[in-house]
C-alpha cells in the first residue's frame, strides 16, 4: 500500500481536476461515495455582490475588510483609487465604502467618476475628520451613508446591507 503522501498525490490531481472541471458531479459523486449530502456554494461569488472598499490607510482598510467578512459580506479592497477604478473598467460595482481623504484622489473626485460610469452604484463615506460641509455635499450627491473614524459597527454594518440591498 502507498504511504500517505504518495496516495494524497496520486487521489488530489484527479479530484482538482474534477472540481475545476465540473463541481456539481464532483459534489455529486462526493455524495454518493461519502453517503455526506455536499452542495457547491449556491451563491457564487461575482464581482456585484462584492462590497468594495478604497482606502489609502492599509490599517483601516484592513480593519473594515475584516468587519465586513465576519458579517458574512465578500470584500475587495484597494489602496490606490486608480486600482480600483480599473477594477470597475471590467466587473460592476454595487457598493464601494470610499475614504473621502485620500492622497492620491479624493472619495469625492472618485464619486465624480462613479456617478459617470457607473451611476447605480452605492456608495458609503467614511472619514477620520468630522466635516459637516463634506458631509453634506456628497449625501446631496447621493451617498448611501457618511461615518466618522472610528466606525460605530453595527450602524456601519446596517449600513453595507441596506445599500447592497437597494443597488
Amino acid at each position: 500500500m502507498p504511504s500517505t503522501a504518495e496516495h494524497k498525490t496520486k487521489v488530489s490531481l484527479p479530484f482538482a481536476w474534477l472540481m475545476l472541471s465540473n463541481s456539481g458531479a464532483f459534489f455529486e459523486y462526493m455524495s454518493e461515495t461519502t453517503g455526506t449530502k455536499l452542495a457547491p456554494d449556491s451563491s457564487p461569488s461575482t464581482s456585484a455582490e462584492i462590497c468594495y472598499v478604497v482606502d489609502d490607510d492599509p490599517s483601516m482598510r484592513k480593519s473594515i475588510s475584516r468587519l465586513l467578512e465576519l458579517e458574512g459580506v465578500k470584500v475587495r479592497a484597494f489602496g490606490d483609487p486608480e486600482d480600483f477604478l480599473n477594477e470597475m473598467a471590467t466587473n460592476p460595482v454595487r457598493l464601494v465604502v470610499l475614504d473621502i481623504w485620500m492622497q492620491q484622489m479624493t472619495g469625492m473626485e472618485l464619486l465624480a467618476h462613479l456617478c459617470a460610469r457607473s451611476p447605480g452604484t452605492r456608495v458609503i463615506f467614511i472619514t477620520g475628520h468630522e466635516d459637516r460641509a463634506a458631509e453634506a455635499t456628497v449625501m446631496q450627491a447621493g451617498a448611501s451613508g457618511f461615518f466618522i473614524k472610528p466606525l460605530d459597527n453595527e450602524k456601519f454594518i446596517a449600513a453595507v446591507r441596506d445599500a447592497l440591498n437597494q443597488a
